[in-house]
């Protein structure tokens, strides 16, 4: 192989990497944002023509960040989707994903938690240089119920929680102590 070949190699495999950290990014901000209930974040992860499917609603995608706080807020006091396995085919300046979800919702009198395991499929577009989501499509693959009564003991106790704002710990720059009532 030719220097001039090996330098082509080398570039190609950097710029796919950079492509896929660029997507997985995106969709980490998008769960971020909706369990911050960062609405101006969660748009940011969809293209102005973006949308979101959950269920039988279609979203557009900017507008998606309101609509998701207003369900989490009006169902639930906590929300939290965290991502585990990710599959993504670049196609040019196109990208198909599937990434599994393990969404936990505490009841509003925090007695019980739903737990929703699924996967988002995704479809995201390059313009410009950068990663967006063109459309979202949420599938569920089952979902349980449970007690949350742990969350009220004292091996719990003191422990941060989230807070469904930019006063949560993760915004803080530097990290400094957070108020008793940030904590369980």
């Amino acid at each position: 192989m030719q220097l001039d070949e090996e330098l082509e190699q080398i570039r190609s495999t950097l710029q796919y990497m950079k492509d896929r950290q660029a997507i997985l990014d995106c969709i980490t901000r998008e769960s971020r944002g909706r369990d911050r209930h960062d609405a101006e974040m969660t748009a940011s992860c969809y293209w102005a023509d973006g949308a979101d499917e959950h269920g039988l609603f279609v979203t557009p995608g900017p507008q998606y960040g309101e609509k998701a706080n207003a369900g989490h807020r009006a169902a639930f006091s906590g929300n939290s989707h965290n991502l585990t396995n990710h599959t993504c085919r670049i196609e040019g300046d196109a990208a198909y994903c599937e990434t599994y979800v393990m969404g936990g919702l505490l009841s509003l009198d925090q007695t019980t938690c739903k737990i929703a395991l699924g996967r988002y499929i995704d479809e995201l577009h390059r313009r410009d240089g950068e990663w967006k989501i063109k459309l979202r499509r949420t599938v569920i693959d089952m979902v349980a119920e449970g007690d949350a009564g742990w969350l009220k003991t004292p091996a719990i106790s003191g422990f941060l929680k989230g807070v469904r704002s930019k006063e949560d710990p993760s915004y803080q720059r530097p990290i400094r102590g957070s108020p008793a009532d940030q904590r369980w």
